[in-house]
């Protein structure tokens, strides 16, 4: 296909590629890497904003999608829940002891 489309668009086309990347990225001992985090790592990572891509380009990112890149995301995106975690719980904290 010379088609060219936001990369959301080729999202159900490249289920299969997603897969072979998790199943790889199983290898080599992130066993809990998922289809999503991949797709996500990529959008915030790799195509960074709305972009439009041919699908061959998108199969290609995602093949080489580095571990190193993938493992930095999933660090970044775990220290950042946390944080948020703890701002809820200094909020909450906080409140009840501004009601007190």
């Amino acid at each position: 296909m010379k088609e060219v489309r936001n990369v959301k668009e080729w999202r159900p086309f490249v289920t299969p590629v997603l897969t072979s990347k998790v199943d790889e990225l199983h290898v080599l001992g992130y066993d809990k890497a998922t289809e999503q985090q991949v797709w996500d790592c990529l959008e915030k990572k790799v195509w960074k904003k709305e972009v439009e891509k041919r699908l061959y380009e998108i199969v290609q990112d995602i093949l080489h999608l580095d571990s190193g890149v993938f493992m930095s995301y999933l660090a970044r995106e775990i220290y950042q829940e946390r944080n948020d975690d703890l701002m809820a719980q200094i909020e909450a904290l906080t409140g009840k002891e501004k009601a007190e």
